[in-house]
């Protein structure tokens, strides 16, 4: 499951918990009913500054409201990265952005 449609179901679920609708929780967090609707189904992500606003209006916090499943060990990220790679070997264009990004995620911190 993608990380949008994981974060909109916890949201819901959350929402859902604290008996609001998506009008309800809408105007409290000050968004368009139809956007919050796509944000719960994963079609849609929400900008920081709303993410603030939900998490007030629901009183949660960040560990409540995101999924911590994808946390892996660095063996099992070095095996998925290494599986990425495989498959991405075979287009030249891939992996030129590949090592673009990864050189400055290495090298800016």
């Amino acid at each position: 499951m993608d990380f949008k449609k994981s974060f909109g179901e916890k949201l819901k679920r959350l929402r859902k918990n604290k008996n609001l609708t998506q009008e309800q929780l809408a105007e409290m967090i000050d968004v368009d009913p139809r956007n919050l609707s796509r944000i719960e189904v994963g079609s849609s992500f929400v900008k920081a500054e709303t993410l603030e606003k939900i998490l007030n209006a629901l009183d949660v916090t960040t560990e409540q409201l995101f999924p911590n499943d994808h946390i892996q060990t660095p063996d099992e990220l070095m095996r998925d990265i290494n599986k990425y790679l495989n498959i991405a070997k075979k287009s030249p264009r891939k992996l030129e952005k590949i090592h673009k990004l990864m050189r400055f995620i290495v090298f800016d911190e």
